[in-house]
């Protein structure tokens, strides 16, 4: 069976399939990992939201799983279309390439602009919204140079650094990642710049359209810039900076990071510097991120797949249902602290794929969390 986004030559989603992609990433419960492991569990979309409800309920949810209608994904494709968006899923052409690759990718993305700015190699640049004046110029710099060295700029649209980047890149190829909907660029202040992007650059989200950031978003909007690019640049950022968390994912993802150094005695150095002492790579002018890149730019992997429609060996396939002295097994297995799915599986000694199975049915009834590096626990009643 062909996963999500692993075709030979790329992938084109029909009509059909999209709605019901869309479905599914918008229904309860179901996040990018989990989205993943029910298309290849039952081959195809349409086929998983059909098995939903039964899932949640071997995985023993009291409550009915809430599944996105026909209606609901129509209507937000048509929001979409009528603000000059769509929807693009993980293996078509215009999806970053890069972005493909790390673990829980978006299935579907929503963008606006020109898709072949995504198609480049990307530099991510972010940092402190209270930026210094030097801060901004030098972020403003690094964009303009690695611009004109052919590649994207990726950063969050916020004030200070990310505004800087993205303006110094408008005329080279600039990527605002966005943590709500595309009809909800944040702050209102950058909606000028936002504008300017989305004619002559992109922006892109994982969100549902009307969708207004919440703090909690805006960690996943970072996983998109750190997953887009090849490597981030980090311009004054405080020890609690949110562009830590990005620094942090870029380097889960094997991506390189690069921090500015500044000045102890500025409290928005403090995290680049702290960067710095754990391994970043020391960044003074853009030739620093320039021939660092320089190796990587060129592999396979930055090409923009050819168009084929997804294919799945073999009709739908419903797996059969796990025992329930497996199950039991299983969930005794879990607790609260994170553990590898690979120590569960040599734990109970149940083959691998009903582990996987079992752990989808908790995930989809909310019993399950999953944290980074794959690990997996169980979420304690309340």
């Amino acid at each position: 069976m062909t996963e999500v986004g692993a075709t030979r030559t790329g992938m084109a989603l029909t009509d059909r399939q999209r709605i019901a992609w869309l479905r599914l990433i918008r229904s309860d419960n179901v996040g990018p990992t989990t989205f993943r492991d029910l298309i290849n569990h039952f081959g195809s979309a349409e086929r998983a939201l059909e098995m939903l409800p039964e899932l949640s309920r071997r995985g023993g949810s009291v409550r009915p799983i809430r599944i996105a209608s026909v209606a609901d994904a129509e209507r937000e494709l048509q929001t979409a279309e009528s603000y000059g968006a769509r929807f693009l899923g993980i293996g078509e052409p215009g999806y970053p390439p890069a972005l493909r690759q790390i673990d829980a990718a978006p299935p579907l993305l929503a963008v606006k602009g020109r898709l072949d700015v995504a198609t480049r190699p990307a530099v991510g640049i972010v940092g402190s919204r209270n930026a210094s004046i030097s801060g901004a110029k030098f972020a403003a710099m690094i964009a303009r140079d690695v611009g004109r060295a052919g590649y994207a700029v990726i950063s969050g649209l916020a004030r200070g650094i990310d505004a800087a980047a993205h303006q110094a890149s408008l005329e080279t190829g600039t990527i605002a990642a966005l943590a709500g909907g595309l009809d909800q660029p944040y702050p209102r202040e950058n909606l000028p710049l936002f504008e300017e992007i989305c004619e002559i650059g992109l922006a892109i989200s994982e969100m549902p359209f009307e969708w207004e950031a919440r703090a909690r978003d805006f960690p996943r909007r970072n996983r998109l810039i750190a997953g887009t690019a090849l490597g981030t640049v980090v311009v004054e950022a405080a020890s609690r900076s949110g562009s830590l968390i990005t620094a942090r994912l870029a380097a889960e993802f094997g991506r390189l990071v690069f921090a500015v150094p500044g000045s102890p005695l500025d409290p928005r150095c403090h995290g680049t510097n702290g960067l710095l002492k754990d391994g970043a790579t020391v960044t003074t002018s853009p030739s620093d991120v320039l021939e660092a890149l320089a190796p990587l730019s060129p592999l396979d992997l930055f090409q923009p797949p050819e168009v084929e429609e997804p294919v799945f060996d073999g009709d739908d396939r419903t797996p059969t249902p796990p025992a329930e002295s497996e199950r039991g097994r299983i969930v005794e297995a879990l607790g609260p602290t994170p553990v590898e799915i690979d120590d569960i599986i040599r734990h109970t000694g149940v083959a691998a794929s009903t582990v996987y199975l079992v752990l989808l049915e908790l995930d989809i009834a909310g019993r399950l969390h999953r944290h980074p590096g794959g690990l997996v626990s169980l979420a304690m009643p309340v």
